[in-house]
Order: structure tokens, then sequence, then C-alpha cells
């Protein structure tokens, strides 16, 4: 090699470090391979490589101790100063090529921010560290880590085999579900499961009937793929599914009966075999999403959607998020069995497979009966806080509300009187300035219901599964001191 070239691949070198000073790759601190490591990296000479070091430090780039590893330099240039004028801002984003999917996933909000520290945050869908099992998980994992498998090769992209016949244990006892442990698919998620029904049922202009107001991340998974959405109204017993008899060419119907989101109705037995009955006439499918199932407080499980269809027509889908922790994304599926190559299939070209060791680690926590032990002991904290809610919206709050859906789950709908549907935003930002973080119903609704949002009163979603009853009690001392608030104003 001669000294040509390595004078130029020593020059590479210092650019690409220097770039990823100035970018912000490398922060403030950061450390850099020893030069021995980044030499036989790089096929370069450790003299070269030190010479790089050198110079970057003597531009102030790094700092270079004998003995130690270089340092990104504390002073070094902040990747904001860089990007103000750097490459990625020469090109408009709304510019850029992308296809149909891309253009309609590009008009989806991504999460907010957090609730600041100090907030009291009524969110649905997230849990208490303190509530998650750990040190079952710990034992488990410990186990599943001392396992030495002859081969390391990717898995069935059903799922770990071992934890298909634990779950299928598990929810012909606590659900009373049959299927084979074939039809039971691992997925990263529910939110996973309505991707893979919707990319393997969904043509672009198919249509999806959907519950409204309803889970919305439900709506736009199918509206991404193209489909055009039916929202069917809800009452208190949950999807009008007497107005399904003049929809004829549905190619499916996503519900969720046993604690429907947002309003918390129970599908009674009637309307849930009306609903089989459409579905078997026109042959639309019918995805059954018992997201929190787990958690019944004054009402009896009632058999499942799945339990109940003879004719092969719906998917069920279940999830570990509500009871153990949404960061695992681990959730499953029960597929008809005409649908499990396709599904299976789908979710290989993914992602092929859910990650392996939280799939055995979950299947020990199945096998000895910690899971239903942790679930035993996380359905009383969540009934406490329930109890500590209700009793607090009793309080702060009489008369002045409706409570709705507070029968089971981890949330429950609030209904004010005295603040209309127009005013919810109103409502929710008085709410912030007190440090509440509150969530309204109306975005809960497909947008052409808009209008008659105005005419109903405001309604917030307050999950309580994240808080513990004294901050209950105070979040809903300081929504009450809101609500006067915006009243006075009106």
């Amino acid at each position: 090699m001669d000294d040509q070239l390595r004078r130029g691949r020593g020059r590479a070198l210092y650019e690409e470090i220097r770039a990823r000073v100035l970018d912000g790759t490398y922060g403030a601190g950061a450390r850099l391979p020893s030069t021995r490591a980044c030499a036989e990296e790089r096929g370069l000479s450790r003299t070269t490589v030190s010479a790089v070091h050198e110079q970057l430090a003597a531009e102030g780039f790094i700092e270079t101790r004998r003995g130690a590893s270089s340092r990104v330099a504390a002073g070094a240039m902040s990747a904001t100063e860089v990007r103000r004028g750097g490459r990625g801002d020469r090109q408009n984003p709304s510019q850029a090529r992308l296809s149909a999917f891309g253009e309609r996933a590009r008009n989806l909000a991504l999460p907010g921010a957090p609730a600041p520290a100090g907030h009291i945050d009524f969110r649905y869908g997230a849990l208490a560290g303190a509530d998650f099992p750990t040190l079952a998980w710990m034992k488990a994992s410990r186990c599943v880590e001392r396992e030495r498998p002859p081969r390391l090769e990717y898995s069935d992209p059903r799922g770990d085999p071992g934890l298909r016949r634990a779950l299928h244990a598990y929810l012909a006892r606590a659900r009373g579900i049959s299927c084979h442990p074939d039809q039971l698919v691992i997925v990263n998620g529910s939110q996973q499961a309505l991707d893979l029904c919707a990319r393997v049922l969904l043509d672009p202009g198919d249509l999806a009937i959907v519950e409204n107001p309803g889970y919305r991340m439900a709506h736009h998974v199918f509206g991404a793929v193209g489909a055009r959405l039916l929202g069917i109204p809800v009452d208190q017993w949950g999807l009008k599914t007497g107005l399904l008899a003049r929809v004829r060419n549905a190619a499916l119907a996503y519900v969720t009966p046993t604690h429907q989101f947002p309003l918390g109705a129970f599908l009674p037995m009637p309307r849930r075999q009306a609903l089989l009955n459409w579905a078997a006439q026109t042959g639309a499918w019918v995805l059954e999403d018992d997201y929190d199932s787990e958690y019944r407080y004054s009402v009896r499980p009632e058999p499942t959607l799945q339990s109940l269809d003879a004719r092969g027509t719906v998917i069920y889908i279940g999830t570990f998020s509500k009871t153990l922790s949404p960061v695992l994304r681990l959730g499953y599926m029960i597929v008809p069995p005409q649908l499990i190559h396709s599904i299976a299939a789908a979710k290989q070209l993914a992602d092929r497979h859910a990650a392996s060791h939280a799939q055995r680690t979950l299947a020990l926590l199945l096998e000895d009966g910690s899971y239903e032990r942790h679930l035993r002991r996380i359905r009383r904290l969540q009934e406490a806080r329930r109890t500590a809610l209700l009793e607090a919206l009793e309080g702060h709050l009489r008369g002045r509300v409706t409570v709705a859906g507070a029968s089971s789950g981890l949330h429950l709908v609030t209904w004010i009187h005295d603040v209309p549907g127009d005013r919810e935003a109103e409502l929710v930002a008085e709410a912030e300035r007190e440090r509440v973080r509150v969530y309204p119903l109306g975005p809960l609704y497909l947008p052409r219901r808009g209008a008659d949002i105005g005419r109903k009163s405001a309604g917030l979603v307050l999950g309580y599964a994240l808080l513990n009853p004294e901050r209950i009690e105070s979040g809903v001392r300081r929504l009450a001191a809101s609500i006067r608030r915006v009243t006075a104003r009106s």
C-alpha cells in the first residue's frame, strides 16, 4: 500500500470524525475508539490514526490524554449551529417523492411530548413502573439467558412454540377461548396486529367499518392502506349493530366489544350475535380487539366474539401492554385457519418474528403461574385507583359530570355538563395551566362528525393506571378549579 493511499485514507478518517462531531452524532464527552481498535478496523497504521487524533485535538474537536481514550471536546461546535445551514435543509420535505402510503402516513401526527415533571397526567395507555413484576420477570429472564440453544437462527414468524402453547392454555382458562396453538400469532403489540390485518385484508378503496367514536390508531392504520372508513355510532350498549343491515360491501369491521374504546360500553349478546350474522352474510371479517378485558370490576365475563364464532369470521387481538408493559411490545392474534399462512407470511415480511428472549421469558411466567399472580395483584391496584377517581369526581364535581365506562378497563369518560363540546380544547389548556394533563374526547370521533361534538357536553378520557390515589384526588381537585374558570368565562 503506497504512502499516497495511506494519506488519502487518513484524510477520510479525519473528515469523518470531524463531520460526526459537527453534526452532533458524537456529542460532547463521547469516547472515540482507541487508536489500536480504529487502526485494526480501518486497515490503517496506529501512526496514521494517532496523527488524525492529534490534528483534531489541535483544532479543538477532541481531547486526548496519554493512556486514555480520546473524547469529544466540550467546546466543539453544537449540532444546532451546523444544521442551521446543513445539507438536510436544502430540500423541502413536502417535495420528497413518496408512495401513496407514505403520503397518507406523512399526515399522521406523532406522539407529543410527555407531561412535564410535576404534572398529574391522566394519560390512558401508560402504566406505573412500580407495578411491573420486576422480580418475577428477572428470574424468568435469567433462566432464559442460561439456555444454550444449539443454533442461533430466525424463528417461526408466528412466535415461539412454547409461548403459543402456554398462551393457548391461559386463554382457555381466563377467557374460555377454544383454538389450536397454530392459530396463535405473537406480534409486537396489538398495533402490529392491526397493521397486518390491514395489509392482508384491505385493498385501496375497500370499506372498513369502525366504531365512532373509536380507537384512532386503528382508524389511521386502515386509512393508511387506502381503505374508506365508515363510522358506525356507539351508544350505551356499544356498536349500533342495527345500522349494519344497510352495509353490504364492507371488507372488515373493527370492534372493541368487551370495553368499547373510549366510551366503555359492553356489547350485549343480541348485538354480538347480530354482528356475527352480518359478517357471515356479507363475507366481512370481524377484528375483535380485547385490549383490557383483564380488568373487570362490576361486570361478569361474557363469551368473546371469537368463542361465539362458528363460521371463522373473527380475528381476535390481545395484548400484554395493559397488564405488563407497553415497552415490551408483546401482543397476539387468534387467526381463523384459512388466514394463518397469509398472516404469518406478512409477519415474516415485516420483522421476521417478535423478540425471542422476551417471548421465552413471558412463556415461563405463564407456565409457572407468575403471570396470573401478577394479574390478581395488579387488578386490585387498578380497582383501588378507579375507586379513588370515582370518589374524587363525586367529591369535587358532584352533579356537574356524568361518568361512563367505569365498570372495567383502565380509563373512564367524564362528560362535563357545563362545558360544551366545542370548548374541550379550552378546558384542556386551562387544566394544563393547573399542571394537570387531561385528554379530550372530540379527536376520537371521525372528522365528519365534528359538527355533532359542538352540540354535546365536553368529554374527557381519564386514565388512572399511572397514578396513585393521592395524585388522582389532587388532579381532580385541580381539574374542578379549571372547569369553574372555563364556565365563569361563559
